[in-house]
């Protein structure tokens, strides 16, 4: 039996959730899962909390009590998504060893514009793309239309809706000049590509990386005068017709050919931006059945009936047998780097 500390932020975006009227906090209940899968499991499990400014007293007393590992759930810290990278970097100052990704990565990917550069570089596929600052951007926007408009450092498709499609400057002006305003953060618009949505689930790290089934968003149910996008609405308000028009399925109908092509680009994009352990990779396939990278996920929402959990049962774990084998894949990849030091 080993002893894992599950360690969550518990400041429940507050404030995001009376921007939004819906409570998309849910970290809590992710935590309390994850516990009970670690017992379950096997393992001693310990719930701890963190709201901020407490951070260095709760790392210093997980750092106490001698952990084998810290499962780290933390997605922000006083109510601010950027200081999810504070996390990871304390412990690795420490020499606790922890899941997931490093501040590195969770870095990178917070910030899309810095994704977006590390994709390109890589020559993965990743929709064109121009950085919306300030309004002043928005004169002579010179990108392809339809694009689509996304906040450069949000997930949970926050301040995504239909309008964030946009088939003309006018258009653009409107919706980003909107988001600029009421996020008071850089918007990114990139070309729009009509096609299958793929969530693909990946596990592992460094050269030991398995993919579980794919899976898709079913946008069969999606009324015609509405874009085939998962909305804000589609994720967390179960009255809204985004809701009932985006249904996550397993991929079917797919050739060897464009499932090998998918799961390449999601494991190239996945190591480009230096995930470990456990993530998800969101991609588009155009008509010409390429697959264009959207979003890159680390340590992604992984509660019991998350999209992570769902491509595990497709492949026969179990969520205890889950929850486990990723605290097995950190704990080997420690261990690698143990050795690697000593040699």
């Amino acid at each position: 039996m080993r002893r894992v500390v599950v360690l969550y932020n518990c400041d429940y975006d507050e404030e995001l959730c009376q921007q939004e009227g819906v409570d998309v906090s849910a970290v809590r209940a992710s935590a309390l899962a994850i516990c009970q899968a670690l017992t379950d499991f096997g393992h001693e499990t310990e719930l701890v909390g963190a709201l901020g400014p407490d951070i260095m007293d709760v790392i210093e007393g997980v750092r106490a009590s001698a952990p084998d590992l810290v499962f780290n759930v933390c997605e922000s810290l006083s109510g601010d998504t950027r200081n999810e990278v504070v996390v990871p970097s304390i412990l690795d100052m420490l020499n606790v060893p922890y899941t997931g990704a490093g501040s590195l990565a969770l870095g990178m990917c917070l910030h899309k514009e810095r994704t977006k550069e590390v994709l390109t570089a890589r020559g993965i596929a990743n929709p064109a793309y121009r950085i919306l600052r300030s309004h002043d951007d928005l004169v002579g926007f010179d990108l392809p239309f339809p694009v689509f408009l996304k906040l450069a450092r949000e997930d949970a498709s926050i301040g995504i809706e239909e309008t964030n499609v946009c088939w003309n400057a006018t258009a653009v002006r409107k919706r980003a000049g909107e988001l600029l305003d009421k996020y008071r953060q850089p918007v990114v618009a990139e070309s729009y590509i009509e096609g299958r949505e793929v969530n693909v689930t990946v596990l592992g790290a460094g050269d030991d990386i398995e993919t579980l089934p794919l899976h898709e968003i079913d946008f069969g149910a999606m009324p015609g005068d509405r874009p085939n996008i998962v909305s804000y609405a589609a994720k967390w308000d179960q009255r809204h017709v985004d809701y009932a028009g985006t249904k996550p399925v397993p991929m079917k109908n797919v050739s060897p050919e464009l499932e090998a092509a998918i799961v390449r680009t999601a494991i190239d994009a996945y190591r480009a931006l230096e995930l470990r352990d456990y993530g998800r990779v969101d991609l588009r396939v155009d008509a010409g059945g390429t697959p264009w990278v959207i979003d890159v996920n680390p340590n992604c929402d992984i509660s019991p009936d998350a999209g992570f959990a769902r491509s595990a049962r497709a492949a026969g774990i179990a969520y205890p047998d889950l929850i486990g084998k990723i605290c097995e894949i950190a704990w080997s990849r420690y261990d690698h780097a143990a050795r690697a030091a000593a040699d």
